[in-house]
């Protein structure tokens, strides 16, 4: 199977951008509908950890490991981790604190995590 595209990892009209005239350098465009999509309201007044959390949740929904176990070219996957509470702050607030584990498996190279491996 061939490696997962930008548009399964990071949702419906995401695309990589080329540099040129109209713009200066190329980059990764994901649509605020991608976004919405994964839960985020509002991505246009969002917080840059909501759009974290958003892309993650994107990215969730196909690199499962179901699918890294059947293609050999899926390097990531994301797993759900345990939920929990903990205490924070002067009042001692209550927070719960939910998981996304993220599995990064390259060939047994080097003991880094280099972006470019994946």
């Amino acid at each position: 199977m061939p490696e997962p595209t930008i548009v399964q990892i990071f949702g419906t009209g995401a695309t990589r951008l080329a540099s040129g005239a109209t713009t200066p350098s190329a980059g990764l465009f994901i649509p605020d509908s991608a976004l919405q999509t994964a839960g985020l309201a509002t991505p246009g007044s969002a917080s840059a950890e909501g759009h974290l959390a958003a892309i993650n949740l994107n990215a969730q929904s196909y690199l499962t490991q179901t699918n890294f176990g059947t293609n050999t070219d899926q390097s990531i996957y994301i797993d759900k981790g345990f939920s929990s509470f903990t205490t924070r702050g002067s009042n001692n607030d209550s927070y719960r604190v939910d998981q996304l584990t993220i599995n990064l498996a390259k060939l047994d190279t080097s003991s880094t995590i280099d972006p470019d491996n994946y």
